[in-house]
């Protein structure tokens, strides 16, 4: 089978994808790239999902990418805006002609006598190879086949429909109806006020509550300062007073995790009234950043459960019935459109099946390196954004580590950098110290991390920016090998 030939291959044309082609073609303008999109669009999760309400759930200023200021009035934005912003992105820097649309990546081999990756992608069915030097994946976390459904008892005697948001059907009509939202994580707070507006009503059902900020959908400091200053300037202001604000926020709650709890339940009860019930519905049993926390932007969903549009009810599923839902309280919750809010299904490497040397990778049993590379595992990295800000911050950080990288080899004439565990024997901890439901289910197939870096994640913005940045490529863990051929000398000359 006859194969093309890229210094670098990207799997995915979503927000990291695209920030990815940006950043090798003004970082390592002389090396050739391709992007492999599986579907037929630009846009990744922000085409995707096209369930009602969507959108980011970080501010633009750290969303957005470092080369590309968020120029719109919202700094919490709504999800067609965000796809535009990546859109753009791509057509005015050209990146979009480096796209192959409906290329789903399969597989990928490296062999180290070549120094070459060969990656196969299924397109129009058939099989097409690719081989590259370097192996970027920026397809997300998550598969895009569907999302995740508990096994719901009685769900097929439901009269009514039944909708996930990962696959939103462009006919369901609620207005007027019944709604229940399962869930109570990001998703389901946005659709909830959102549906609110048409639905007769729409009540959030959760086993146990999350912690629920509000935050004003508009940045009045931004939009002040872009009125008075440089577009660049202005962005770069916001985006490290953000920046610094989330490190802040996030070392209190780490330090002092029961006043940081207490204050973002006293601005819920502040929101809702004394006569609410705030300990039932939103006040978790877990400490702030053990999961993500929920943002709503101007208080939508409190102002929808005060006009009472819309409900939250604490409760578990006994099971549905022909009208609705039959909570084991014995309360019973009637519904015509049930949407089953309750998370993704996250997906390791993309789903690629990769071997080295003829040897399978096997990512559960692998060490991540600073969060982006694999031990034993050359020429490759991935993209995969904080849990505790925003994703492009990490992104942003891991693309301008791979093209250092690049460059490095070609000025060394070095063609593999494969990080090494030169430490035997390390303590082993999860990928991400995180307890939300769909992490916990999906952690044993993730890479693990060490107790120490570069194999420790530190999720946090300040250490990765001097570490990914700045430091020193050749740190005694990552091993450069494999000399340049005489004549792939000539030609790199």
């Amino acid at each position: 089978m006859a194969s093309e030939h890229f210094d670098v291959v990207v799997v995915g044309a979503g927000l990291s994808g695209v920030g990815a082609g940006w950043h090798l073609q003004t970082e390592a303008p002389d090396r050739s790239y391709v992007i492999l999109e599986g579907r037929d669009a630009i846009g990744g999760t922000w085409d995707l999902f096209r369930y009602p309400g969507i959108r980011s759930d970080s501010d633009m200023y750290t969303l957005g990418y470092a080369f590309k200021p968020w120029r719109e009035a919202k700094a919490i934005a709504d999800g067609p805006s965000i796809l535009k912003y990546v859109r753009d992105t791509a057509a005015e820097h050209g990146i979009d002609r480096h796209i192959r649309f409906r290329h789903q990546v399969k597989r990928a081999s490296w062999s180290t006598e070549d120094a070459l990756w060969t990656v196969e992608a299924e397109t129009e069915g058939r099989t097409v190879r690719f081989t590259c030097a370097f192996l970027f994946l920026c397809g997300g976390y998550y598969s895009y086949e569907g999302g995740y459904t508990p096994d719901f008892p009685g769900r097929e005697r439901f009269q009514g429909r039944v909708v996930h948001p990962q696959k939103w059907p462009s006919d369901l009509d609620y207005a007027g109806k019944k709604v229940v939202v399962i869930g109570s994580g990001a998703t389901a707070v946005t659709l909830v006020p959102e549906m609110a507006r048409t639905a007769a009503h729409v009540t959030m059902l959760q086993r146990s509550p999350t912690y629920v900020v509000s935050r004003p959908a508009e940045d009045k400091m931004a939009n002040w300062l872009r009125a008075r200053l440089p577009g660049k300037l202005a962005y770069d202001i916001v985006r490290w007073r953000n920046v610094l604000f989330g490190m802040y926020f996030f070392r209190m709650a780490r330090k002092k995790p029961e006043a940081v709890k207490q204050r973002i339940i006293g601005m819920v009860r502040e929101q809702l009234g004394p006569d609410y019930d705030v300990e039932t519905h939103f006040t978790p049993t877990y400490n702030p950043w053990d999961q993500r926390l929920c943002l709503v932007p101007d208080s939508d969903m409190f102002q929808a459960i005060k006009a009472g549009s819309a409900s939250v009810v604490t409760d578990h599923i006994e099971t549905f019935d022909e009208t609705g839902i039959r909570l084991k309280s014995g309360q019973h919750l009637d519904a015509d459109v049930i949407v089953t809010a309750t998370g993704l299904n996250l997906q390791v490497m993309n789903g690629l099946e990769l071997t080295v040397d003829g040897r399978k990778v096997e990512p559960g049993q692998t060490l991540s390196y600073k969060g982006m590379m694999y031990e034993g595992v050359p020429n490759l990295a991935s993209a995969f954004g904080y849990t505790n800000a925003s994703w492009t911050l990490k992104c942003d950080l891991t693309c301008e580590y791979v093209t250092r990288l690049l460059n490095h080899m070609r000025k060394t004439g070095l063609r593999q950098a494969t990080p090494r565990n030169r430490e035997g024997e390390m303590e082993l901890q999860p990928w991400l110290d995180f307890n939300s439901g769909y992490v916990l289910r999906a952690m044993d197939k993730f890479p693990k991390q060490g107790t120490k870096a570069p194999w420790r994640l530190h999720q946090n913005y300040a250490m990765d920016l001097m570490t990914l940045r700045y430091a020193k490529l050749d740190d005694g863990v990552m091993e450069f090998s494999n000399p340049a051929r005489p004549a792939m000398r000539m030609a790199a000359e």
